[in-house]
């Protein structure tokens, strides 16, 4: 026989605290994508971007890439073709395992992250890091760093 386990509803402080979390992830992603659009970037593009750029000789196995930036294989597939036709990536065959790709990083692409970095730097400060003390910044990353050690496991797993 199953037994039935009592729904833990939130209180009205986790309820509130639930919901301005959602709400400034909502919104401060809708305002960085606003301030990358200028650029012709969306959040993906630039999150590509940066994995590429901060990777050994500027690429990464699609499948990392996927990993990475938490993507379906299929949707990181047609983000990788958008991004080609832009011109800032391109795809290699890997030699080791001739199934495998590389996205690479071209010239232009390093360009436009160089271009792009400063301003993406000062919107994250503008709309986040500035309206927050040193000591709220430190109690938030510690507070919200078990979630996401949580959910970093939990990655790959039913």
């Amino acid at each position: 026989m199953e037994t039935e386990t009592a729904t833990r509803w939130l209180t009205d402080d986790e309820q509130c605290t639930w919901r301005t979390h959602l709400d400034v992830s909502r919104l401060l992603m809708h305002q960085l994508e606003k301030d990358l659009q200028p650029f012709g970037l969306t959040n993906n593009d630039y999150e590509i971007l940066v994995n590429l750029s901060e990777s050994a000789d500027r690429r990464m196995r699609m499948s990392d890439l996927a990993a990475a930036t938490l993507q379906s294989k299929s949707r990181l597939s047609h983000q990788i073709t958008r991004m080609e036709n832009a011109g800032l990536v391109r795809r290699e065959n890997c030699e080791s395992d001739r199934r495998g790709l590389y996205a690479v990083l071209t010239e232009q692409g390093t360009q436009t992250m160089e271009k792009v970095a400063p301003h993406h730097v000062a919107s994250v400060r503008k709309h986040f890091i500035d309206l927050l003390s040193p000591q709220a910044l430190a109690e938030l990353r510690d507070s919200l760093s078990p979630v996401a050690e949580h959910l970093r496991g939990r990655r790959g797993k039913p």
